[in-house]
């Protein structure tokens, strides 16, 4: 079963900027790209960093401002004051950059936004040079997957190949990226692996579990992870 990778929704026409990249050349840049960030690459392409709409408004959000005087300045203070009186992408970027290989799942893109507090990846190969960018926009175009290629995928790769069910024992409906799996397996485990590996099959909003089985060989409790609850008729 084909699992979706970054570099199937990754932007490979990226902005760039260098670091000695003015911050009116930044601002045109982004503006004229309708995007809202761009990466910091040296000469062979490796990402030191981003610049983004964020860092850049620290010049708008305290120009003017007078200087707080505090005996200990918290960090994000001091950085936004270093940003604001920046005129450099290498002074306006945040570094170290987090990065994401082309590889890597939109599951472990999407757990890597989430915990580094980032809205975009750059992508980066082995030696950590630029090859796309991928965003939190980009990760949701799975779910733009068609209802039909979603239903192949649980039809030839979840229950023919991998578990063995003939065509005629489950039928599968899907709609809006909801599927439904209906009908009768023969054991209990096999409806919970049947719910966990369409689960992960691209594109998958919901999977409705509407299956019976007739010999209980797996804990009832596995059958209520993430889905709802089967009928035994043992």
């Amino acid at each position: 079963m084909r699992t979706w990778q970054v570099r199937d929704v990754m932007t490979t026409d990226v902005a760039t900027v260098r670091e000695g990249t003015a911050y009116r050349e930044i601002v045109d840049l982004l503006t004229g790209r309708h995007v809202t960030a761009a990466p910091v690459v040296d000469g062979g392409r490796r990402v030191l960093g981003v610049v983004s709409e964020a860092d850049l408004m620290y010049k708008v959000e305290l120009s003017g401002q007078p200087h707080e005087r505090r005996l200990r300045p918290d960090r994000h203070r001091r950085e936004a004051r270093a940003k604001a009186g920046a005129t450099l992408a290498a002074d306006l970027m945040t570094a170290p950059p987090v990065t994401v290989a082309p590889d890597a799942t939109l599951v472990e893109a999407a757990r890597l936004m989430d915990t580094r507090g980032v809205k975009r990846l750059p992508v980066v190969d082995d030696l950590g040079r630029l090859v796309g960018i991928v965003t939190r926009g980009d990760l949701l175009k799975v779910h733009l997957r068609p209802d039909a290629d979603i239903r192949r995928d649980v039809v030839d790769e979840v229950l023919r190949r991998t578990l063995g069910v003939r065509d005629d024992v489950v039928d599968v409906a899907v709609h809006g990226g909801v599927v439904t799996l209906t009908g009768q397996v023969e054991r209990c485990s096999t409806v919970h692996l049947a719910l966990r590996l369409t689960r992960q099959v691209s594109g998958v909003v919901e999977v409705v579990d509407a299956l019976g089985y007739a010999i209980d060989d797996a804990p009832r409790s596995a059958l209520r992870l993430g889905g709802g609850m089967s009928a035994g008729i043992a």
